[in-house]
Parts: structure tokens; sequence; C-alpha cells
């Protein structure tokens, strides 16, 4: 008997049923996907696959969480992504969302805080945030460092001021190990403390060193410092007063008048800079014991009280000349 030829065709079906599903997968994976306009997508931490493909979803960046995971662990390379938020364009396909995932095009958002904003504002700044959550206290003056610090949606604003302190720990104290037998400042809270004056004293970052020569000058001889600053933190807490200071508030006996007491207020008067700090701790050498604004957002300085007064004096005539007085 002849032997009958086997029929080919059901092989041939089940080839053609592997490549169209091959083909299915692939241009799925690579199609435009639905999104209709640009997005900014937040992972979380330890967010797993399955949690990505359906927020993916939820927000209208993929068709199917299902079909996504599906082709992310045969096509994706890895399903690794990082922490952190990410633009996603208009039209992205799967593969390109993932690839946007893993990448390193990370969203910063940064919070603020500049030199001499006093702790009573840090902690305003952090609650306007309404990307944080949870409460916040008014940290402890002196506690933060100003600088730009990265945050996350969903993130606690308690998390946020803990890397804040943890900052200015860690610079307090490797620019104290790094002090100069000049300084007047026994201890890092004295550092703090004298730097925090010197930050509410000048606006012009050459003169940090010249203001903390001047004031540890009157540390070493025991005279007032009479830093109107220290008059008005506990007034406002540092905020702006936003009026002249009154005779009363210039007599007033309390813990940082520097007008009525001899030596460092009880406290810093605001959170100081790095350069602040580091500027008490290696002041420049001088022996200026005054100074006084020079009308350009400086100050010209003195040895004297004699040479002082005649500063003063200046300084009194270009106002006048000015219409402020």
């Amino acid at each position: 008997m002849a032997r009958r030829r086997r029929s080919k065709l059901p092989l041939l079906a089940v080839l053609l049923a592997i490549v169209g599903a091959a083909g299915w997968l692939l241009g799925g994976w690579i199609a435009a996907g639905p999104l209709e306009q640009q997005i900014e997508f937040d992972v979380r931490q330890g967010a797993g696959l399955s949690a990505l493909a359906d927020d993916l979803a939820e927000q209208g960046a993929i068709r199917s969480a299902a079909l996504f995971k599906l082709r992310a662990r045969l096509l994706g390379g890895g399903t690794e992504v990082r922490k952190g938020a990410f633009l996603i364009p208009k039209g992205a396909s799967e593969s390109t969302i993932l690839e946007i995932l893993k990448g390193d095009k990370v969203i910063r958002r940064l919070i603020t805080i500049p030199e001499g904003m006093p702790s009573i504002m840090v902690a305003e700044r952090l609650m306007a945030n309404k990307d944080l959550t949870g409460p916040v206290p008014v940290p402890s003056e002196g506690s933060v460092l100003p600088d730009s610090y990265d945050w996350q949606k969903g993130q606690s604003r308690a998390a946020v001021l803990e890397r804040m302190q943890a900052a200015m720990d860690k610079t307090l104290a490797e620019l104290w190990a790094k002090r100069s037998p000049r300084t007047v400042a026994k201890t890092p809270q004295e550092a703090l403390i004298l730097a925090s004056i010197v930050e509410k004293e000048t606006g012009k970052p050459e003169e940090r060193r010249m203001v903390a020569g001047l004031y540890s000058n009157r540390v070493r001889k025991g005279m007032l410092l009479q830093a109107d600053p220290t008059i008005i933190y506990p007034i406002t807490k540092g905020k702006p007063l936003g009026r002249r200071i009154r005779q009363s508030e210039i007599q007033a006996v309390n813990g940082y008048n520097t007008y009525t007491m001899v030596g460092l207020p009880a406290g810093p008067i605001t959170n100081p800079g790095r350069e602040s700090i580091a500027a008490v701790l290696d002041p420049a050498e001088t022996a200026a014991l005054f100074m006084v604004a020079d009308g350009t957002g400086g100050h010209v300085f003195a040895d004297t009280l004699q040479q002082h007064n005649a500063n003063v004096a200046k300084w009194f005539a270009l106002r006048k000349a000015r219409g402020e007085l």
C-alpha cells in the first residue's frame, strides 16, 4: 500500500499562529500609545511591575495593564525602574514608557531654603507645599541648612525637614573640625549663634569674614555686640519687622537683645548658611569694632569710636540727601 503523505497544513497553521502572536505582541509594544497629552508620572518607592502597570492604565498611558506586564516581561529586557517623577510624552509606546521609567531623566522637584530664613518661615514653606503630606513642627532655630532639597509627591514634610537638619549637622561638624584658632566659638552651638548674626547683618558675601572678625573682637573684649537683628528676633521670631525699631525694644531685657546683654544671645536668630558658619570659624584678622551701612548694601568698618562716629555722620548725610530722613 502506498503511504499517505502527511499534510503540512496544521504545522503551517501553527507557525502562522506563532508569527501572528509574536507580531501582535511586538506591535503592541512599539505602537503609539493612547496618551493624548504629556503627563507627569510618579514611580513610588518599591513599586513593582503590577502596581506600575495599574497606575499607567489608570492615567491613560497604556490600554491594558495585563498586556503591558506581559510585554514588559517578554520584551522589556528587565523591569527594574527608578523611583521619582518622569515626563511621558503624548502617544508614547509601551516600550518607550518602560525605557523612560528605567532611565535617569527624573524630574527634580526642589524646595529652596535661602540663607538667613528663620525656622518659622521654613515650616511655613513646607506647609505651603500641597504635594507634601503630614504636619511639621517649627524646627529649632539654626538647625536647618539653607540649600535646595529634592522632594517627591506624597513625601512627608517631616522627612524633608529631617534631611535639612541632617545636612546642617553634617556641615557644622565638617566646618568645626577645620576651625581656626582665631574663632571665639567654644562650641558648635556658639558657632551657629554667631553665624546667625553675621548672616543677618550683611547681604554681601565678601563681607562675611570681616563682619565675623568684628563681632569676634567684641566678644573677646566683653563688649556689647549691639546687633539690631537680635532686638527683632524675640518680637517676630526672625520675620521682617516692617517698621523702625522702637526705643523701648532697644532697651528690652531678654535672652536675645545684645544691646542690653554682654556675650552671645541664648540661641541662633536664623538659619545661617555654610559661608557664614565658615566665616565665624575662620574670621578675618582685623582690629575693627564698629560698622555702619555705606549705602550700597555693604558697610564701612572702623577700629575706633571716633572713626565710627565720622562714618555714621556720613551715612546720615547720605540718607538725608536721598530724602530718607
